[in-house]
């Protein structure tokens, strides 16, 4: 009975932006909630931080994996940390090495909410990590809600950047010229592909042909 008003109190669908409630389930959410209970991170308030770009308004979706295993980088957009890190991790170094060599943006602040502001899509397909940092949630039945906001984004015309294998499990949702992808940008893959990959300037050039506003990396 506790359990089940905690739940009640602490409701993952409660947290969906009302935008969103028409394109999930609430019945699979309540199921990852009740696998997961309290072990997670992430804090609740920012677990679908991601979801604050309305569903039309998605230009872009850049696919991530896990949240980070560290509690004071996890906050709810994929690849993201808070403004107030003193480091960043190695695979958002990567990202900002390439946007340099691509665009010339030299970056450092490693919250990445500017991008979201834009309409970009900063989704993991799992969306919590135990608090431990290793233990993960990947067979939770995260992936069935986020393979419903990846197929809506694709369908709605939404680019991908899709980077590293578990990210291009999601690629046959999008049309072929739809798709941006190439090795992850972690230090065990980055110069297998990543590095040289270009991706901001090809999003950017997508968009304009489409007759949208590039994106301010």
């Amino acid at each position: 009975m506790a359990a089940d008003i905690l739940l009640e109190q602490s409701s993952f669908w409660e947290q969906i932006p009302s935008s969103w409630k028409k394109i999930l389930d609430q019945d699979e959410l309540h199921a990852v909630e009740r696998s997961i209970g309290t072990n997670y991170q992430p804090a609740l308030n920012q677990i679908f931080r991601s979801l604050v770009v309305p569903p039309p308004k998605v230009k872009v979706l850049i696919l991530g994996q896990d949240p980070y295993p560290r509690n004071d980088y996890a906050m709810g957009f994929a690849f993201s940390v808070p403004a107030k890190s003193a480091s960043l991790p190695a695979s958002l170094r990567n990202i900002f090495k390439e946007l340099l060599d691509d665009l010339k943006i030299k970056r450092a602040n490693g919250d990445l909410s500017d991008w979201a502001n834009q309409g970009v899509l900063l989704l993991n397909r799992t969306l919590t990590i135990g608090k431990d940092g290793i233990s993960n949630h990947r067979n939770s039945g995260w992936h069935l809600i986020t393979e419903r906001i990846v197929k809506y984004v694709a369908d709605n015309g939404a680019i991908a950047i899709l980077w590293g294998n578990d990210a291009q499990e999601m690629q046959g949702f999008f049309k072929p010229e739809q798709v941006i992808k190439s090795a992850h940008p972690s230090p065990l893959s980055a110069y297998r592909g990543f590095f040289g990959s270009k991706p901001f300037s090809k999003v950017n050039d997508l968009l304009i042909a489409k007759g949208e506003q590039a994106i301010k990396w």
